[in-house]
């Protein structure tokens, strides 16, 4: 949250989601967001895939303003016209944090019931910042390679299945933990998979023609264990469109795990950093704070790291009209 916060005095929002990404498929496995309405968190995300308008995918610069691109149409937005318009969201400013190795994430600043749309100035702002978020999210990646993997929960792969509006329908005995260790929830909350929601959402794109990556994404559950979540229809292909959509959780095979730790660890995403700068830590464990540049906008990213491990919702009651302080609740 600290880099939320340093943005703030410079960017204003009132709302936030923050998504790391596979590298490689660019669908979200882990997120971070104060957002309101969690009843509608799957159809939020579902809209988010099939909305092409300034999707992450398709960013061709690192930052994109909604009111800007639309011409001020925001109706043009899926996303915008079937669900945020209801919240009040005058703006969203999207930032896609992307180097040669791939997608690591993706942030989108919200503003509600604003008179004023982000700027020129406030999208620059986030545009110098972003090249210095995107290394330390892969290399927080790279670092979890360094650490021993325990046993991983569950004698084999666990399993979601989803309706076609991605609504939770069943799931085996095995899930439940994996979520729990995935994102722990408070107190007795059931832990809400999030990350398979962005699988599903990730096949219907496909489906539809939005996107063409493949709807899977490997996620770091804790110490150096990497789980793959992959998404595929229900039925004969003739039903398919109303098909459930099933979900399998297992751990990440050698040869996936493998190809993660090459790019996460590529020689050529090391570029030199600035001669001023303080000691960059980055182990043993994702989590450990503290991690900052000395160029002006590396104080900016303290924290950097919190953010790269962080899996937490803070969601507001649906249909406040006013812009409260958030409330943690942790979610998958």
């Amino acid at each position: 949250m600290a880099i939320l916060n340093e943005i703030r005095p410079v960017v204003a929002f009132d709302a936030f989601v923050w998504l790391l990404t596979d590298p490689e498929t660019e669908v979200g496995c882990s997120p971070l967001a104060d957002v309101p309405g969690l009843p509608e968190l799957p159809r939020l995300i579902m809209l988010k895939y099939l909305t092409p308008f300034n999707r992450w995918t398709q960013l061709k610069a690192p930052v994109a303003r909604m009111h800007e691109s639309s011409g001020a149409r925001l109706e043009r937005s899926l996303v915008w016209d079937s669900l945020l318009s209801r919240y009040g969201v005058a703006d969203v400013v999207s930032v896609v944090f992307r180097s040669r190795q791939g997608c690591w994430g993706f942030l989108d600043l919200w503003r509600i019931n604003a008179s004023e749309p982000f700027t020129e100035s406030e999208a620059g702002f986030l545009t110098s910042i972003a090249k210095y978020v995107t290394e330390p999210l892969q290399l927080s990646r790279a670092d979890t390679f360094k650490l021993a993997s325990p046993t991983v929960p569950g004698a084999g792969p666990a399993a979601l299945i989803l309706s076609p509006e991605l609504e939770v329908r069943a799931q085996t005995a095995e899930t439940d933990e994996y979520l729990r260790l995935l994102i722990p929830p408070d107190h007795e909350r059931q832990p809400i998979p999030a990350a398979a929601y962005n699988v599903g959402a990730q096949l219907l794109a496909v489906e539809a023609g939005v996107d063409q990556h493949p709807p899977w994404a490997r996620v770091h559950l804790s110490q150096g264990v990497w789980l793959t979540l992959l998404a595929a229809r229900l039925g004969v292909p003739e039903r398919m469109a109303n098909a459930e959509i099933a979900v399998t959780i297992e751990k990440s095979s050698p040869t996936e795990r493998l190809d993660l730790c090459s790019t996460t660890s590529s020689p050529s995403s090391r570029r030199p950093r600035p001669a001023t700068a303080e000691p960059l830590w980055l182990g043993p464990s994702v989590n450990r704070p503290r991690l900052r540049y000395g160029s002006e906008q590396g104080r900016a990213l303290s924290m950097t790291s919190e953010v790269a491990s962080s899996r937490n919702f803070r969601v507001r009651p649906s249909g406040s009209n006013s812009v409260p302080s958030p409330r943690p609740l942790n979610l998958p």
